[in-house]
């Protein structure tokens, strides 16, 4: 299929392009300027690259029509953030594509209540960002039920990867959590460390998206949570990469309130968004359905992230 990527020079799509021109896909990336993936690839070669600023076209009317007249066939979409910018590219695609798949977020249910929490758990979203893609998810999936239109949706946890900083053992990406660990430093964690984070692969992201794009008759109207297997504790993550680096874990639990004194302040903004969602989502329906498997589990996914940090002289070993 003839297939554009919307974003496709991200996380994400650093992983996704080079797999989709392997399936032999024609593969078209849409970005707002020329920019290098975050990893190099071969397959770029034959990955033509079309750039348009989507505020800017969005703002002016135009940018489904753009998209549109790039004869996709499929549509992924890794940067929707609204449902306005949703609706747009939607009336322009309604019946002249195959798939249309958005790239969504686990911050869609709000904080976690049974878990692990499976893809039709409540909708209750406490940021403006899982509002708004949860109402995206909501309208994408009216319109597949009422209108036939041929949506799925991915729900990313926290994506990781070489590259970028990954969500650390306190909540937040601020690199010194990791330097701490690795110098044997004590680290203060909020509460008693025992929130969870739950990360995934960036490269694992992208196989379910392929997935669902190979599996087209069963994906359709459907979303499928995209994160490695299990959760892990602040606690757990945090004694893990002390490991890594050949010590033991010199944790301090502190209340919320003394530890977020003693924190940045955007640190404890970021901290106390992940503590208050502390995820644990299923995939058994990515399993059953796309016979999806992570190749990643949270920890591999987080190590190979921070050994990049180490290679390119982010974290120091003493």
């Amino acid at each position: 299929m003839r297939v554009v990527v919307l974003g496709g020079t991200g996380h994400i799509g650093t992983y996704l392009v080079p797999r989709l021109v392997a399936a032999g896909h024609d593969v078209v990336v849409v970005c707002r300027a020329r920019r290098e993936p975050y990893t190099g690839h071969g397959a770029w070669r034959q990955v033509t690259t079309v750039p348009i600023d989507r505020d800017t076209a969005e703002a002016e009317g135009t940018f489904g029509a753009r998209v549109a007249d790039l004869a996709p066939d499929a549509v992924i979409d890794l940067i929707c953030f609204t449902p306005p910018s949703a609706r747009q590219l939607v009336d322009a695609l309604r019946g002249r594509i195959r798939h249309f798949l958005h790239c969504g977020t686990i911050w869609v249910h709000g904080p976690s209540t049974v878990v692990p929490t499976a893809e039709d758990g409540p909708r209750r979203p406490i940021a403006e960002y899982g509002r708004n893609k949860a109402a995206i998810e909501e309208y994408l999936h009216r319109q597949a039920q009422l209108d036939g239109f041929p949506a799925t949706v991915v729900h990313p946890g926290h994506i990781t990867g070489p590259g970028w900083a990954p969500v650390n053992p306190a909540g937040n990406i601020n690199p010194d959590v990791f330097q701490r660990l690795a110098d044997g430093r004590p680290l203060p964690l909020p509460n008693h460390g025992m929130e969870t984070v739950q990360h995934v692969h960036a490269d694992d992201v992208a196989r379910m998206f392929v997935a669902a794009l190979a599996n087209r008759a069963v994906s359709v109207g459907e979303s499928f949570h995209a994160v490695a297997a299990t959760a892990l504790t602040l606690r757990g993550y945090a004694e893990a990469v002390a490991a890594w680096f050949g010590r033991p874990a010199t944790l301090e639990f502190q209340p919320w309130e003394q530890w977020r004194g003693g924190a940045d302040p955007e640190d404890a903004r970021i901290t106390y968004d992940h503590l208050a969602h502390s995820p644990h989502c299923a995939i058994e329906k990515a399993r059953r359905l796309l016979g999806f498997e992570p190749r990643y589990t949270s920890l591999e996914a987080v190590r190979e992230a921070v050994d990049a940090l180490v290679a390119v002289g982010h974290l120091r070993l003493g």
